[in-house]
């Protein structure tokens, strides 16, 4: 059950098996019906579910999470939305290990087993990584990814004024950790409404002082758009909330799979700028509800905010 927001770090931690995220999306679906939404579940690929409250096709902006949790990794995700050569060279290195591990093993054995069993050990262990990446054992801490992104959606719908619920749809998303497999298959169902549909997809936003919020290219074409999102930037105590508006920048989640998105996240400064660390592994337990608290006042007021038309053409 669910009484408040953040209960669920508590009584949902981990969702990452059919019976944890169908327990989880039941106790949502009564807490955001109890506040007044009508709540629906929609089926999508390789039995992803999303679970959605309000009217999606109306609604002029989407808030979203994925509340699907990933696997247990040994070595963290370290992402760098704003350093490219690094973000990259990261990157490389996992594939390198990826790789380098079934290949010792391959090359050490080469000898007794001959070349040939050797290249069939590298491919099944090369293929048992890559199971393990993605259906291996559920991650016992998801503090930052993304319980954080799931306690301030649902904080938003319960601070939504009544009269402003028309304007919203909020979404939490399934298969996220599998490659965004919910939100692509959302926009293929939705594909009418969502070019004019702002998405605000909140993701890691938990674990940092630095929040930021990384508009789509397309998005950022717009400069009007992006002053509206300017409205939510300032400074508030030790926090900061931030708009990228010009240069490189990558925010991997289902943001992505929208014209209009916006991926959310809070991040820590270090010597090589910008990062986000600890996810997809046990030490993922940093959930700071003050970030939540912020984002949910910050959002709230670019949505109460009175609405200008947009232009479908841009």
């Amino acid at each position: 059950m669910i009484r408040a927001p953040i209960d669920v770090r508590w009584a949902y931690p981990v969702r990452k098996s059919k019976r944890q995220k169908a327990a989880f999306r039941e106790a949502a679906a009564d807490y955001l019906c109890s506040l007044g939404y009508a709540v629906t579940v929609e089926k999508g690929s390789l039995g992803t579910r999303n679970l959605l409250a309000g009217d999606p096709d109306r609604a002029r902006c989407l808030i979203t999470a994925h509340y699907d949790t990933c696997a247990v990794m040994p070595v963290p995700n370290v992402i760098t939305p704003r350093n490219l050569w690094l973000f990259a060279g990261y990157q490389l290195l996992l594939t390198a290990l990826l790789f380098l591990v079934p290949l010792a093993a391959a090359w050490l054995l080469a000898a007794r087993i001959g070349l040939s069993s050797a290249l069939y050990l590298f491919d099944a262990l090369l293929l048992l990584e890559l199971a393990l990446m993605f259906f291996g054992p559920a991650n016992p801490h998801c503090d930052n990814d993304n319980t954080s992104g799931v306690v301030a959606v649902l904080k938003m719908a319960e601070s939504l004024p009544e009269n402003m619920r028309d304007r919203v749809c909020f979404v939490l998303f399934d298969g996220e950790e599998l490659g965004m497999l919910g939100s692509a298959g959302y926009a293929a169902t939705h594909k009418q409404s969502i070019p004019q549909q702002l998405v605000l997809n909140l993701d890691c936003v938990g674990d940092g002082d630095e929040i930021w919020l990384f508009p789509t290219r397309k998005l950022r074409k717009d400069e009007r758009q992006l002053d509206e999102l300017c409205a939510c930037v300032g400074q508030f105590g030790g926090k900061k909330i931030c708009v990228h508006r010009r240069g490189f920048s990558i925010y991997p989640s289902d943001q992505m799979s929208f014209p209009l998105g916006v991926g959310i996240c809070s991040l820590k400064r270090g010597r090589l700028g910008l990062y986000l660390d600890k996810i997809h592994t046990p030490r993922d337990r940093n959930l700071d509800e003050t970030n939540c608290n912020l984002l949910c006042a910050a959002i709230l007021s670019l949505i109460c905010a009175p609405q200008k038309e947009r232009n479908p053409e841009k």
